[in-house]
């Protein structure tokens, strides 16, 4: 029997992970249009776009949360993955009883 081949992880998935385990953290957002991501072969990493130079995180909070302290989370988790300035944009807030993200 042959096993699948797995891809390995990327850099962009294990920051998604990273982002998503950070408490207040609903999910993360494409951006307007959807244009915030990482493509990848045959998947691609919404919320995340990882260049040379900089890193790009998207989120969605629960309402309530501390936007600027949950920020700070974000970037610090994601920063120790790529190793490069981390800006991260809060798109939308939800409220704790609605639908995950």
């Amino acid at each position: 029997m042959t096993e699948p081949v797995t891809a390995p992880i990327s850099a962009a998935e294990r920051a998604a992970e990273a982002v998503l385990a950070v408490p207040g953290v609903a999910g993360l957002h494409g951006g307007e249009f959807g244009t915030i991501a990482t493509y990848l072969p045959g998947r691609r990493v919404t919320g995340v776009q990882i260049n040379a130079d900089s890193c790009a995180v998207h989120v969605t909070l629960r309402y309530p949360a501390d936007l600027f302290e949950t920020a700070e989370r974000v970037r610090a988790a994601v920063h120790a993955i790529v190793g490069v300035p981390v800006d991260v944009t809060i798109e939308d807030l939800t409220d704790e009883t609605g639908p995950e993200l």
